[in-house]
């Protein structure tokens, strides 16, 4: 039997080189093409649900709310409705983000349903994007928009457990909790959110610290506590005003048989959360250290105790991460994006970090802010050849050490920022005349886009 192979036709790329595309429709997604739109700014926007909203869609629980309060959450250009609680539900975000999308007419612009395998350089400084489809299109650039909050992070265990364990990103509705002895694991939002629940409807609630952390109070004296702290504020100040509300509310550690934390507030991404402290002085909610092993339903601790269990959930957290993009472009170390300005790589142009950080409250304010500066930039980036990145580098800007910041001092570095703009400008085309012959290193595509299924 002879095989005669038969050549396979190459998809040919949809050029698509006079706009960029927005590779998500989530909060941040739809925040940056509303500043696109408004600046006359080109783009498509895909998004792989199919639905927008990001994680307001499919990732959070239907007892979420807002830990920031709606005033520093919403879009500083679209107020969410009046009879919106301070804290709004998963539900009224979703609403939200929906009117947003109708107000601005987004949807034209997005496709969902789409998924995206590839996005990699190619010539002449473009960007060639591959879908599990395998259709492929060529972009003047693209913003990485993807969210962080869906690349699972699982703790290592020694043994193993009979019971059920899931992640909290996998925990949606009380109803799994109900009547089972629950333990927890991690000391974030999420964590004391899904602790909380379980001490109403579990058998049983154990919330496991590998350390201890600061609690602060949703509210303080009548208001959320992320509108008591003002701009002027510097973080030293910011910090002191939480130690007293925190002593005022919480009071010490020891009180409720948990250990100081060995960090300062605001070093870590802070827990906001009034129910905790309330259900462990109630006897709902067992603190527990780190654990040692699992031995079929049993837990085992560092302290040595041991206690059963129905269901461990893991909120864990989850990695940065971007799995369609090569090796060479993958700038993640630990949750830190190395690039400058917060978006912009130095030795690429076109390819954009968007949405990595956690800032210390709510992303639409932030968003609204930093949407319109970038689109500057954008139109900033067609004037020269090197990549903005480049520029902010040669200005002596540094790589981030860390993925928190104060919301507040981005909102300065973005007031001076666009204020000195032209002298950005003038920077960029001094810089771009020393680099004349700067183009993105093309790279080879990592698979056969024949083969993604």
């Amino acid at each position: 039997m002879v095989q005669i192979d038969r050549p396979r036709v190459v998809p040919q790329s949809i050029d698509r080189t006079d706009r960029h595309l927005i590779l998500g429709a989530g909060f941040v997604g739809l925040g940056m093409a509303q500043a696109l739109q408004a600046a006359g700014i080109a783009y498509d926007q895909v998004d792989a649900s199919d639905q927008i909203g990001g994680n307001w869609y499919h990732g959070v629980y239907q007892t979420a709310h807002i830990i920031s309060s709606k005033k520093v959450t919403q879009f500083t250009h679209f107020p969410m409705p009046e009879d919106y609680p301070d804290f709004p539900s998963a539900a009224q975000m979703r609403d939200y983000l929906n009117a947003f999308a109708d107000r601005f007419d987004l949807r034209s612009a997005i496709e969902l349903n789409r998924t995206v395998s590839e996005v990699r350089p190619i010539e002449n400084n473009h960007w060639q994007v591959t879908f599990a489809d395998g259709e492929q299109r060529i972009y003047k650039g693209v913003l990485l928009c993807n969210g962080h909050h869906w690349d699972k992070r699982f703790p290592q265990f020694q043994g193993e457990f009979k019971g059920e364990m899931i992640h909290s990103k996998d925990y949606k509705h009380p109803d799994q909790l109900r009547g089972k002895r629950v333990l927890v694991i991690g000391g974030g939002n999420s964590a004391c959110d899904i602790a909380a629940e379980a001490a109403r409807v579990g058998a049983k609630s154990v919330l496991s610290l590998r350390e201890s952390v600061w609690f602060l109070p949703k509210t303080f004296a009548g208001s959320p506590i992320t509108d008591l702290i003002q701009g002027w504020m510097p973080e030293s100040l910011q910090r002191l005003l939480a130690y007293g509300i925190v002593r005022l509310t919480f009071g010490r550690h020891e009180d409720y048989g948990l250990a100081q934390p060995t960090y300062r507030i605001f070093e870590k991404h802070p827990t906001l959360n009034n129910e905790v402290p309330y259900y462990i002085q109630h006897g709902r909610i067992q603190p527990k250290p780190a654990i040692r092993q699992l031995s079929g339903d049993q837990v085992e601790f560092v302290d040595e105790s041991c206690e059963a269990f129905d269901l461990i959930v893991c909120a864990t957290g989850f990695y940065v991460s971007y799995p369609f993009l090569p090796p060479a472009l993958q700038r993640t170390e630990g949750a830190i994006v190395q690039c400058y300005g917060g978006s912009f790589l130095d030795d690429y142009r076109g390819i954009y970090y968007i949405g990595w950080g956690q800032a210390r409250g709510g992303v639409g304010s932030l968003i609204s802010a930093y949407g319109p500066f970038f689109a500057r930039c954008l139109k900033l980036q067609d004037e020269i050849n090197v990549p903005i990145g480049l520029v902010l580098k040669e200005m002596g800007q540094a790589l981030p050490q860390t993925h928190l910041s104060d919301p507040h001092a981005i909102f300065r570095q973005l007031k001076v920022s666009n204020w000195g703009f032209g002298w950005l400008k003038r920077k960029a085309h001094q810089v771009d005349r020393h680099y004349p012959n700067f183009q993105n290193l093309p790279l080879l595509s990592t698979h056969d886009p024949h083969l993604v299924h």
